[in-house]
């Protein structure tokens, strides 16, 4: 295993995979050394020694300054931030095993995972702070349009770093930055957590239309009327809807659907070519956490009274009790009678906020460098 620079401020990630190790790399480049916490020895092994991850990052260099074990103390020991790379459903278990770890100190714990508890509905920060007992001033969330190949690869993105304390959140964005990734920050945890989940299930949703065939006007009238979805079930749990507006919400939105790089947009594909949900399942190397939170995400809506159309049709998909080829007729209601466009929130126009949502994102990808700033111009 590499020896250690003791100079450089020390964390670390749990969690191996595509997202994890890229991450790791991110926060390498950004000058600290890393220690992934990978869940197979050999993984550990092939990260240190030979600086790769062949199964997650084909054809990527590691930085010098990352190292992997898989034994839990090592990696988080002397770890000023440790961030949180794990599948969604298995999380609690895993934070059981961290919890005496970390009891002691007063680091920041930050989530890069986006999905929710499929018993509880719970956000993954919620979980954290249940399992981990610790303050959630000390919890963040990270998420934006991060396709982890093309990060890994050093194209150029932003992403949002979340937490109810201002001081969490600009010390894990000051740390998660380098020259090809931008961190903002912003205080609204619930939406940016929401807005990194509900993406992937209208991804899931394009994937359909894109494997029965559909072309690109469905598409983009699914991203459009799924952004409205997204907003409305947000802001009815305690969400701004500017943060969906952002990059953790619209920018993510962009990104996964369109890209064949996403496993949610894969997964729906599969779907719409007429595979079951199981083979599906089967097929998928890495989680697609859209398939797991469609149910406790509409029940979550039902309790609050939101309509949720493309979602439903989508979990109707998984069900197999209905034709992926009629999903796109349906995109926003089955009344006969034409309504006004609305985009948020029970507003109506005349696509104004729409498109004051992209200048958004493309302002804050634009004004990159300097500190770290706020999700809103």
């Amino acid at each position: 295993m590499s020896r250690r620079n003791t100079a450089l401020p020390r964390v670390a990630v749990i969690g191996a995979g595509s997202w994890g190790t890229t991450f790791g790399k991110i926060l390498a480049d950004g000058g600290a050394h890393v220690t992934m916490w990978a869940r197979r020895p050999e993984l550990a092994l092939e990260i240190s020694e030979a600086k790769r991850n062949s199964r997650y990052l084909p054809g990527i260099n590691l930085p010098r300054e990352m190292t992997a074990t898989s034994h839990l103390s090592e990696a988080l020991e002397g770890a000023e931030q440790v961030y949180l790379s794990i599948p969604s459903q298995s999380a609690r278990q895993n934070l059981k095993a961290v919890r005496p770890l970390i009891a002691a100190s007063d680091v920041p714990v930050v989530s890069l995972m986006k999905g929710v508890e499929k018993r509880t509905g719970m956000r993954m920060s919620e979980v954290m702070a249940q399992e981990l007992h610790i303050d959630p001033a000390r919890i963040a969330v990270a998420s934006g349009p991060n396709l982890a190949l093309e990060i890994a690869r050093e194209q150029p993105t932003a992403a949002v770093v979340s937490s109810t304390s201002e001081e969490t959140a600009n010390a894990v964005a000051r740390r998660a930055r380098n020259g090809y990734f931008r961190s903002f920050v912003n205080t609204d945890v619930i939406g940016t957590e929401f807005g990194g989940v509900l993406k992937n299930l209208i991804a899931v949703a394009i994937g359909i239309v894109d494997g029965v065939g559909y072309g690109e006007n469905t598409k983009a009238s699914i991203i459009t009327r799924g952004l409205v979805e997204m907003t409305d079930f947000a802001v009815a749990q305690g969400a701004q809807s500017e943060t969906l507006q952002g990059l953790a919400g619209l920018g993510d939105l962009i990104a996964t659907c369109q890209s064949p790089l996403s496993r949610n947009n894969t997964a729906g594909r599969l779907l719409g070519q007429g595979y079951s949900f199981q083979d599906v399942v089967k097929q998928m190397q890495q989680t697609a956490e859209g398939l797991a939170s469609v149910a406790p995400i509409l029940s979550l809506a039902k309790d609050a009274g939101v309509e949720m159309p493309i979602v439903e049709q989508v979990k109707m998909v998984l069900d197999g009790t209905m034709d992926p080829r009629d999903i796109a007729p349906h995109l926003t209601t089955d009344d006969d009678e034409p309504k006004g466009e609305r985009t948020s929130n029970g507003q109506d126009s005349g696509g104004g906020a729409l498109w004051r949502s992209i200048q958004r994102a493309l302002d804050q990808l634009r004004n990159g460098g300097g500190s770290a700033a706020g999700d809103r111009p």
